[in-house]
């Protein structure tokens, strides 16, 4: 395959991936996936140090939570285990055969006494052939002169001996020792030198090691007292190794057993944390995708998501460098509720609480910190009126992680009216403050940016809109009185009609305030902003349609150069949908009864699509409502019901709103709630006589100085 063809082939690819929203969100997921699996990994093994024995340590480090000192318990219990005797076996049986041997020793000493046919020198000769223990000819012949009695006394004493060193055990490694015992142990008998001689040689002979080391015996019993040592525990707060002191494997054990040492991070540690990230995703996509299908399909809202993920995450890193009461999932929280919805804030409230408890070292009193924290934050964020509802918001975050705090230290009976106590706690409280307060202005400080950079519109940027400082809206207050207050009208009518049918109430008076901009143009051209002549009576039905409709394109192009966001330039190109201009369309068709010519209707439609949305879809009606009742000459309750009624069921009849999910039963709401708003602002006033009139006016002057 050549490098055109290649090209081709992965440009095919792009094209085809670009194409298939399931392979962008796979795409997106592992790429997320990845990226948070090695921050996460990166930040445990940042947080580890790397010592060496015989160095240095660059820094105090104590003990963040609490673990077991394996090094210290492994040092108690092998002394311990070396103070158990190790097991022998006892034979009772090499006491029996020395016995026996002795007997059959002077046995034999007596059966040579005995022996008459031998002469002086062969009874000792015999004596040494029979017994073959090493006696030489004088030890023989002393014992063979040996009186009767003296045999009896010497085979007594000697079998006390035997008796005594047997019984109390002799070793392989102790042999030469007992047999040297027993020499010395007979050199005290009342016997000559000669028989205290072949006494020891005789000894010497029948002593064997009775004691034979038992290994299984000896290793059970070292091992039931290694494991009733208890465990020593490293507890929390304990100084491991001062600043520039030397690092002994002591050291290294316990910084070890407390997972801070980079060694430690192996790969069970780093397949245990893939695990746990993969179960949070599939929690998360599972969500997503049968509660919040919309979100699901919109990689870029995804994306988003992922972001405010990994924006959170890298501040909570930072953060627990100083505390881990300062890890600001509460930032996160926010950013979620205002660009996503508050429902998913939740879900990730406790997502980012088990971050919190990844990167703290699995520390339960940060999570239940970050996790109330988040819970609070994604609450109060959920109906935001004004930014400064996210400030209030911090100041919430701030006032629940106090009492999580001061829970914590109650329940774990670590405050006391103690130094390190007191100050333990008092920097807990100041961190737990610090988070809500930096969450808040962390989410502020990002919102505008993230909200441009995927082009959103939050309840924070429409509020900004409803400013009427903007240059829009006072440049239409100043060009186009007359729209301008019409738009106001238009507002109030959309927001209560939006409550009512639960759409979006912010949105539909943002919407209808900028609706109209397009007539900024030429505002003599609306009768709203017409103070004398019309100019629409100087030109062609065709030619006002033309103008009239122009206000869409006009407003569109304001709206791009005032950076409006998306969902308000749709309102602006959609309040009108392709509805007839029906009173020009009506003059044009009395001109042409003369002519007797055809009469083109689509040539009197707005080109415009029709709404797409309840809010766009209620402007269109309140926008058609008012200008019908402000025409009104007389308008009564029960006329405006009237037109109110006609104007739906017009505008329901010319198709206007196919596209968008507005109901019937919604409609109808609509209506209501539209008689009963213009009925207010239009009813029938008295009028007052001129002389009344003037003495009016003048007792208000005369009260008001």
């Amino acid at each position: 395959m050549g490098f055109k063809a290649f090209f081709q082939w992965m440009m095919a690819k792009k094209q085809a991936l670009a194409g298939n929203i399931r392979w962008q969100r796979a795409l997106l997921a592992v790429t997320l996936y990845v990226l948070l699996l090695l921050v996460l990994h990166l930040s445990m093994v940042a947080a580890r140090v790397d010592l060496e024995v015989g160095r240095l340590s660059p820094r105090k480090i104590v003990a963040e939570w609490d673990a077991v000192d394996t090094y210290t318990t492994e040092l108690l219990r092998e002394e311990a285990a070396k103070a158990v005797a190790e097991s022998f076996d006892y034979d009772p049986t090499v006491l029996s055969r020395a016995q026996e041997r002795v007997a059959a020793f002077f046995e034999a000493v007596w059966a040579a006494r005995n022996e008459q046919a031998l002469d002086g020198t062969a009874r000792p000769a015999k004596l040494l052939a029979t017994t073959e223990i090493g006696l030489n000819q004088l030890q023989a012949e002393a014992l063979l002169e040996s009186r009767p009695q003296d045999l009896e006394e010497m085979q007594r004493q000697l079998l006390e001996v035997l008796a005594v060193l047997l019984k109390q055990g002799v070793k392989p490694e102790g042999l030469e020792t007992a047999r040297r015992q027993a020499v010395q142990e007979i050199s005290f008998f009342l016997f000559s030198h000669d028989q205290k001689r072949a006494l020891g040689h005789l000894s010497q002979a029948v002593i064997e090691p009775n004691m034979f080391y038992n290994a299984e015996a000896t290793s059970k019993a070292r091992e039931a007292v290694r494991q009733s040592i208890q465990q020593v525990r490293i507890l929390r707060g304990t100084e491991i190794v001062s600043e520039r002191e030397i690092v002994t494997e002591r050291h290294l054990s316990q910084l070890a057993a407390l997972g801070l040492l980079r060694d430690t991070i192996g790969y069970s540690v780093f397949l245990g944390l893939a695990l746990l990230l993969l179960v949070m995703f599939i929690l998360v996509g599972v969500y997503l995708f049968i509660f919040q299908p919309n979100l699901y399909n919109d990689v870029s809202r995804l994306i988003l998501l992922g972001l405010i993920v990994l924006i959170t995450l890298t501040f909570a890193i930072a953060a627990n460098y100083f505390s881990g009461y300062l890890v600001p999932v509460a930032m996160g929280v926010i950013l979620i509720a205002v660009l996503l919805n508050s429902s998913l804030a939740v879900l990730m409230s406790v997502i980012f609480a088990v971050f919190a408890a990844l990167i703290t070292g699995n520390d339960l009193r940060f999570m239940l910190v970050a996790l109330f924290g988040g819970l609070i934050a994604a609450y109060s964020t959920s109906h935001v009126s004004r930014r400064s509802s996210l400030t209030r918001t911090g100041f919430y975050v701030s006032a629940l992680n106090v009492l999580t705090v001061v829970g914590l230290f109650l329940y774990m009976g670590t405050l006391r009216i103690e130094y390190y106590s007191l100050r333990e706690f008092s920097v807990g409280i100041l961190f737990a403050v610090a988070n809500g307060l930096f969450s808040a202005v962390m989410a502020i400080g990002l919102l505008p940016y993230l909200e441009s950079g995927f082009r959103l519109t939050t309840a924070v940027s429409l509020l900004e809109l409803a400013n009427p400082n903007h240059p829009l809206l006072k440049k239409l207050l100043m060009t186009a009185p007359g729209t301008y207050h019409h738009s106001l009208v238009v507002a109030n009518l959309a927001e209560a009609a939006a409550e009512a049918v639960a759409a979006d109430p912010l949105l539909a008076r943002v919407g209808a305030f900028y609706h109209d901009i397009g007539k900024l143009k030429r505002p003599y051209f609306f009768i709203e902003n017409q103070l004398g002549e019309n100019p629409h009576e100087k030109i062609s039905p065709n030619l006002s349609t033309l103008i009239i409709t122009s206000h869409i394109k006009d407003g569109l192009e304001m709206a791009r150069r005032y950076r409006l966001p998306q969902v308000i330039q749709d309102i602006i190109v959609q309040h009108h949908g392709n509805s007839l201009v029906s009173y020009f369309y009506h003059q044009a068709e009395k001109c042409q009864d003369s002519k007797k010519n055809q009469l083109c209707q689509e040539n009197f439609r707005y080109e415009a699509p029709l709404p797409q949305s309840k809010e766009a879809a209620i402007i269109l009606l309140a926008d058609s409502v008012e200008a019908a009742a402000r025409s009104m000459p007389k308008p009564i309750s029960g006329k405006i019901e009237g037109v109110v009624r006609k104007i739906v069921k017009e505008k329901l009849n010319d198709g206007q709103f196919g596209q968008c999910d507005i109901t019937l039963k919604e409609l109808d709401m609509v209506s209501n709630i539209f008689v009963r708003i213009l009925s207010g602002i239009y009813h029938t006033r008295i009028e007052y006589p001129e002389k009344e009139l003037k003495a009016e006016i003048e007792r208000g002057r005369k009260s008001g100085g």
